[in-house]
């Protein structure tokens, strides 16, 4: 981790990662695009086993991190739910239904 020597250079560390953090978002929510195309059923879209391991995982790594793992699983929850439905609009979209 950079140490800074002004909250000047914090703010714009801060800035960076905060651009960083929506990119990735950005590219995950278009994986999450793409794996409609895979999935049968609005069901399978849902995938709750899948969100719950991924809120496990990401648990872990705040605990690993040092970070708070509520926030983590509150921002991930938050992100997945917005996802989810994104993807059960591509994939009716996709005259899969």
């Amino acid at each position: 981790m950079k140490k800074c020597n002004s909250l000047q250079e914090v703010r714009s560390e801060i800035d960076t990662l905060d651009t960083q953090l929506v990119a990735l978002i950005s590219e995950r929510s278009h994986l999450i695009r793409q794996a409609a195309s895979f999935k049968n059923s609005v069901d399978e879209v849902k995938a709750e086993d899948r969100i719950d391991y991924i809120l496990a995982r990401v648990r872990h790594q705040a605990i690993q991190l040092g970070i708070n793992p509520n926030m983590i699983s509150e921002l991930f929850t938050i992100m997945i739910d917005e996802m989810v439905e994104t993807e059960i609009a591509e994939f009716r979209n996709a005259d899969t239904f």
